[in-house]
């Protein structure tokens, strides 16, 4: 559920992100702590476990950045469940 400043909805944003065990968890301004596994997105899912633990917050905590990775995942998408592979694409 998304907070409300005036009528403007306010979506969640990242305060806290980090890997481990192939999955990245983002804290959020409204205390969720969301995870998602790194082989639900093209890149992540090739990456090592050190570069999936390079993760920054960048714009104010509405996305994520692999630097090394030149990969951006938006907190909006995450929080959506907007994933690049499904978990049917992860059998094949």
């Amino acid at each position: 559920m998304n907070s409300t400043k005036g009528d403007e909805p306010v979506e969640p944003a990242a305060i806290r992100a980090w890997a481990e065990k192939r999955m990245v968890f983002v804290e959020l301004t409204d205390g969720r702590i969301i995870g998602f596994p790194a082989e639900r997105f093209r890149i992540l899912s090739k990456a090592t476990d050190e570069q999936l633990q390079e993760v920054t917050i960048r714009l104010n905590g509405y996305a994520l950045r692999w630097e090394s990775l030149d990969e951006d995942i938006t907190v909006a998408g995450i929080v959506a469940g907007h994933f690049q592979l499904s978990g049917y694409d992860l059998a094949a």
